[in-house]
């Protein structure tokens, strides 16, 4: 019997082993041992999981009783909140984070539960015009059981983003997390068994894309997948959505671009795209990997773009002081190190930056490459690292080009003291979420998703939680008169 801790599945309320009785270790990043034993779901544990989750709905009151939900939703931020300091170490040990920016994320996780709380408790019928005789009106009922499938760089944030509107509209899930970020999605469960969330209406599977995730996504019984991962991945699940005529939500890869004007400030601009690049150690979707800068200060920014980056302290991810922290998987290490290897083989200058660090973890320096040109492939792969390129333009003209010519369109940046400018440009932009004179800022009510092959869909706001819903609409009949279309007269009656 291992002594490591076990993470089990979360089914029906309780915390129970695989049919299989398999586990896997969680490495982690720090240290490259093992840290836990995470359970490995099976085909027959996630379907399991799903009827779970329908007879959980038919049986208690989720589904029909709104006040029940906001009253369990708004507990839920409450246990968040008390709980706080437990989850950001958890989730700054198993994905390599500093703490530091785990302690700003997950601080705000509350906010999600207690806004989508609110917009059920607001969220008004409708009665749509229709002509004398008739009372029109419209309902939004829940989809019913929908499956989560959530990455490993914000495992509570991004799982929080579809889970909130979910349990708003009165829907019951199956989550499905990464192999590699699975224990505070266990905590999260366990929160919302003491927030008095009903047996069943969340459940939590473990293991691999190609058991757990696939059996989740392939399971006709649900009503709708919502993915956060990789491009290639999206297409698998849309796919698997498509022939269940389930619906699907897919944030999918990204290669942020942040465009800095000439008129821009120039220390503001460097401090922002250094915060773009090398937060989280670049392992975001909406990373700014390229930084577009006017030629007439191309050479200052690069410049003072290679000393703040050289500032950054790289170390363990529990020490405050850390700024990068070790990427989350040996794996994620190897990918990164490839692409720098290519940046130099493709003819960019290696302005900052080290081969694989010294030290024990899958370290690695933060890393910069000018004189990079759009064609090559630092510049349109993701690479889901602290690697940022930059990159010379002479007009705005030929920025919103460079700015546009990746096959993503997640989110971008503008930096620029011009505010026509700054909207001109932000219309021109192709990509679902425009920052300007900042970077990577968040809300609940703010709509999140990407254009092009960034994925469908949205998170946050009013239209995630509509899509959450199925809308129906009930025509009633409120004269007494009668009405037989088949009465013998041939006379033209109103049907329609």
């Amino acid at each position: 019997m291992s002594a490591l801790p076990r993470c089990e599945q979360f089914i029906g309320g309780k915390f129970v082993p695989s049919l299989s009785g398999e586990y896997f270790p969680l490495i982690s990043p720090e240290t490259e041992e093992a840290t836990a034993e995470i359970a490995n779901s099976t085909t027959q544990d996630v379907n399991d999981a799903v009827q779970t989750a329908h007879r959980a709905l038919r049986s208690c009151g989720w589904r029909t009783q709104a006040d029940l939900r906001i009253r369990t939703l708004r507990k839920v931020a409450e246990q968040l909140r008390e709980n706080i300091t437990a989850l950001v170490e958890a989730e700054s040990r198993v994905t390599g984070r500093p703490i530091r920016e785990m302690r700003a994320q997950l601080g705000r996780l509350p906010e999600w539960y207690d806004y989508f709380a609110s917009v059920a408790e607001t969220m008004e019928d409708t009665l749509p015009p229709f002509g004398r005789g008739y009372l029109n009106y419209t309902r939004r009922e829940p989809l019913g059981v929908v499956g989560l499938l959530t990455p490993w760089n914000h495992p509570l944030l991004i799982l929080t983003k579809k889970l909130a509107p979910a349990l708003a509209a009165g829907n019951a899930v199956v989550i499905k997390p990464s192999e590699l970020a699975p224990v505070t999605i266990n905590v999260l469960a366990d929160l919302m068994r003491e927030s008095g969330m009903p047996d069943g209406i969340v459940n939590v599977v473990h293991g691999f894309g190609a058991v757990a995730g696939k059996a989740l996504v392939e399971n006709a019984a649900l009503g709708k997948l919502d993915l956060t991962g990789g491009t290639p991945t999206g297409r698998d699940v849309a796919a698997a959505a498509g022939r269940n005529l389930a619906r699907v939500a897919a944030e999918l890869g990204g290669k942020a671009s942040s465009i800095v004007f000439d008129d821009a400030d120039l220390t503001a601009a460097v401090n922002g795209t250094v915060f773009a690049g090398y937060i989280a150690s670049g392992q975001t979707c909406v990373q700014g990997a390229r930084v577009l800068v006017h030629d007439t200060m191309y050479d200052r920014f690069v410049s003072a773009f290679v000393d703040k980056v050289s500032k950054l302290r790289v170390g363990p991810p529990l020490d405050n002081r850390t700024d990068i922290g070790p990427l989350v998987a040996k794996r994620q290490l190897d990918r990164v190190t490839r692409f720098i290897e290519t940046g130099i083989r493709e003819g960019a200058t290696l302005a900052f930056g080290k081969a694989q660090l010294p030290n024990r973890g899958w370290y690695v320096s933060p890393t910069v490459f000018s004189d990079v040109t759009n064609d090559m492939t630092i510049a349109q792969e993701e690479i889901f690292g602290p690697v940022v390129c930059l990159m010379r333009y002479s007009s705005e003209k030929e920025a919103i080009e460079l700015a546009n010519g990746t096959r993503f369109g997640l989110g971008m940046a503008i930096w620029t003291n011009d505010v026509c400018r700054a909207h001109s440009v932000a219309e021109q932009l192709d990509a679902g979420i425009i920052w300007v004179n900042d970077h990577h800022r968040i809300g609940p009510a703010s709509p999140w998703g990407g254009f092009k092959e960034s994925g469908i869909g949205r998170e946050n706001g009013i239209d995630c939680y509509k899509d959450y819903t199925r809308l129906k609409n009930v025509i009633v009949k409120t004269t007494s008169d009668s009405f037989d279309w088949f009465d013998g007269s041939a006379t033209d009656k109103r049907y329609s």
